[in-house]
């Protein structure tokens, strides 16, 4: 299904929010379940679909409930890779500032928004990604 829906958007000239707009979404959270990260209902799977020109296949299969798997310990992707580098050096800052502010707990993955933008900057554009997730506090029992 990533592969098709890829050489689709590829072939049609698409953008995500070209996609996502037919589906009337986020274009994060329609591109994560073109990527099989994420599952749609079939109203916005049949949208996509049809916006890429793809059959009742794509759209079923959009709708299944992804099983997440990640095949590299350490991407190689170089995008991706400069997350891990982030994560891995300010993932115990974040931690520690979230748990100073909320208190004991995580953020959620599951409620939780996503928006990436260019931001224009004199000395290069920058890339501006904000994320939203609900404080989930661990409980005592």
């Amino acid at each position: 299904m990533k592969e098709a829906i890829l050489q689709a958007k590829f072939e049609k000239g698409l953008k995500w929010t070209d996609i996502a707009a037919a589906a009337g979404m986020a274009p994060e959270f329609v591109c994560s379940a073109c990527l099989g990260m994420n599952h749609l209902e079939k109203p916005q799977a049949d949208a996509v679909a049809k916006v890429l020109g793809m059959g009742a296949d794509i759209s079923v299969a959009l709708q299944r409930f992804p099983t997440k798997t990640w095949s590299d310990v350490i991407p190689t992707d170089p995008l991706i890779y400069r997350w891990y580098e982030m994560l891995n050096v300010y993932g115990e800052t974040i931690k520690e500032m979230i748990n100073e502010k909320f208190g004991d707990g995580i953020m959620s993955a599951i409620d939780f928004k996503m928006n990436i933008d260019r931001q224009p900057d004199p000395n290069g554009d920058r890339v501006l990604v904000t994320i939203s997730g609900k404080f989930l506090p661990y409980r005592s029992w």
